[in-house]
């Protein structure tokens, strides 16, 4: 028996800077989304949870430069929060959370 799949959700600000991304970043963000749904840790993500102030709060690498930051609304359900370069998403969440 498999496990369910993760229902994901998608915050308005996500998908705005998702359209923002080169095209190759987008097209590896469609296939990670797709690894997400089956496991959230799956290795091929890298997913982390990230710390003070930000607990809760996980992100996942698109590539070396872009990361997806997300959280579990519930039992199987994933909410991507915002995409964006490695050097300012963290920032934008700590920005979001207060």
């Amino acid at each position: 028996m498999s496990a369910p799949q993760n229902e994901v959700w998608y915050s308005d600000g996500f998908l705005k800077d998702a359209k923002k991304l080169p095209k190759e970043v987008q097209g590896k963000l469609g296939d990670l989304i797709s690894i997400l749904q089956e496991d959230a840790f799956d290795p091929r993500l890298h997913s982390k949870p990230l710390s003070v102030p930000l607990q809760g709060v996980f992100s996942f690498r698109i590539t070396r430069d872009y990361r997806v930051g997300f959280e579990f609304s519930g039992p199987f359900k994933v909410k991507l929060l915002i995409v964006d370069k490695r050097g300012q998403i963290y920032k934008r969440l700590t920005r979001k959370k207060l």
